[in-house]
């Protein structure tokens, strides 16, 4: 995937209310308009990467990308797993992350029970592979401490000063 690490940000918006509830897997939803920005060669199923709300602390995240299977959704998704654990939502709070690397592809799963231990060892293997110096490095880019709405570009291969981002 050439495009990777991929930089993006957007609004934390409602998505359909699984993550928390039914997996105790909590997940920031991106707008539609983030979702429809992606390119060509990110292909569906699960990243890894660096998170960051509204300019604050960085954690490691996992992101799904896809149709959600197991649930037969109809409309694709961003859902970024942040791994730490928050006080409460931030819904309408600026998530910026930037997925460094591939887990898997998307898949459906034969029991909510399987669901949750795939996406528990997604959660153990990003955490491990973030470790790397060449994912760590990426934590300390100036994506995570620029402003949202400066001029930005789609991918890592411009010049450091810019903000990376899909044009959100």
């Amino acid at each position: 995937m050439r495009s990777l690490p991929y930089f993006c940000r957007g609004e934390v918006v409602r998505g359909f209310g699984r993550g928390s509830k039914e997996l105790g897997i909590p997940t920031a939803n991106f707008p539609d308009s983030v979702v429809e920005h992606l390119p060509a060669d990110i292909s569906t199923g699960i990243y890894y990467g660096w998170a960051s709300v509204s300019n604050g602390d960085i954690y490691k995240m996992v992101m799904s990308i896809g149709w959600n299977p197991y649930y037969k959704n109809t409309k694709k998704s961003m859902e970024t797993h942040v791994i730490h654990k928050f006080k409460e939502d931030f819904y309408g709070q600026i998530l910026s992350v930037v997925m460094v690397g591939y887990i898997r592809p998307e898949r459906s799963f034969d029991s909510l029970e399987d669901l949750i231990a795939a996406i528990n060892n997604d959660i153990e293997e990003a955490k491990q592979k973030l470790e790397l110096p060449e994912h760590l490095k990426l934590r300390e880019d100036n994506f995570f401490t620029t402003a949202p709405g400066t001029p930005s570009t789609t991918n890592a291969n411009t010049t450091p000063t810019q903000t990376i981002m899909n044009g959100h």
